[in-house]
């Protein structure tokens, strides 16, 4: 390789990643909202200034070369560092210590906001974000720099190279109706469940997968799903409507159950519970700041949840980590 050219943009390395991750210059140029003849002059000027080719055709799409293997690590590495310190410098006050973490729908939504009080209460001076989407997004929110951790349910298939995982407790499930089903008693046996209406997720998501696996390892291998709701507050909507009944995290529920409003049904037999994991990169220097909060979360034991199961496919999830 030629002599080095250190005058690089930010902007055609990120090109270069989307291409490398789409394995298609159609595909990344849609991507980005720009011309093809553009996504191709970012990376022809970009193997001009390494002199090397990282890219080469094969059918339809492209695949890296050797090189653009090397350069991708590279690449990858300065995008992040760059968008994970542009962050970390922008929207506060000088000084202001901080950290910003991404959740799945959940634990964001109904469990990390009292762990986050209860953090802020002894350290007021910091500030901490909290981004809801769902695993997918808040794992290659981590991966990415754009969050400094992430606290999540995995699914077994989703990519964790790079991301180191630490075990936080164990989420019980609770079979909920609404108050008075027409559905279902106060107690269902465990061959009744795969009769019953459900509420669920998309089948494609994280939690559908972990409940199907929970209920595959407990024997029951079909349910009927007649509606797909993406945000735990529509489904108990419909479950209050008598639509069916569902599944959900004790801790979304309890006080809504407590309330009166909707009904736990008993399941003699059937104890399902879904592990959460707090994520970081393998290589992610942590503030102090940061530090505490993450071991803040790790030791917080919210009421109603099962300490950390040793399943084996979470020492398999582990490991592959």
């Amino acid at each position: 390789m030629r002599g080095f050219d250190t005058r690089f943009t930010l902007q055609k390395l990120e090109v270069f990643c989307v291409v490398a991750e789409l394995q298609s210059i159609t595909r990344a140029s849609e991507f980005l909202c720009v011309t093809q003849p553009v996504v191709t002059s970012h990376i022809q000027t970009l193997e001009d200034k390494l002199g090397a080719k990282l890219i080469r055709r094969e059918g339809r799409g492209i695949v890296l070369t050797a090189a653009g293997l090397r350069a991708l690590k590279w690449a990858q590495e300065i995008v992040t560092r760059t968008h994970e310190l542009e962050r970390e410098l922008s929207g506060s006050a000088p000084n202001i210590p901080g950290a910003v973490i991404a959740s799945s729908m959940s634990v964001g939504s109904y469990q990390l906001p009292g762990i986050i009080c209860d953090f802020q209460a002894s350290h007021p001076d910091g500030l901490v974000k909290l981004s809801i989407s769902n695993p997918h997004v808040a794992l290659e929110a981590t991966r990415t720099g754009e969050c400094d951790f992430a606290v999540v349910i995995i699914s077994p298939d989703q990519n964790l190279d790079g991301l180191a995982l630490h075990p936080l407790w164990d989420e019980p499930l609770l079979l909920v109706s609404a108050v008075n089903s027409q559905w279902v008693p106060k107690k269902v046996q465990r061959d009744q469940i795969s009769q019953l209406p459900f509420i669920s997720t998309n089948n494609s998501s994280v939690m559908q997968k972990l409940e199907e696996g929970q209920l595959r390892a407990n024997g029951i291998t079909s349910r009927r799903v007649i509606m797909a709701l993406g945000h735990p507050e529509a489904q108990k909507e419909a479950v209050r409507r008598d639509v069916g009944v569902c599944f959900f995290f004790k801790s979304s529920v309890i006080h809504d159950v407590d309330r009166g409003d909707l009904q736990p049904i008993e399941t003699p037999g059937l104890a399902m519970s879904i592990p959460l994991y707090l994520v970081h990169r393998k290589d992610k220097e942590l503030s102090l700041f940061q530090e505490e909060l993450k071991q803040h979360i790790k030791s917080a034991r919210p009421a109603g949840v099962i300490p950390f199961k040793d399943r084996q496919e979470i020492a398999n999830l582990s490991a592959a980590s």
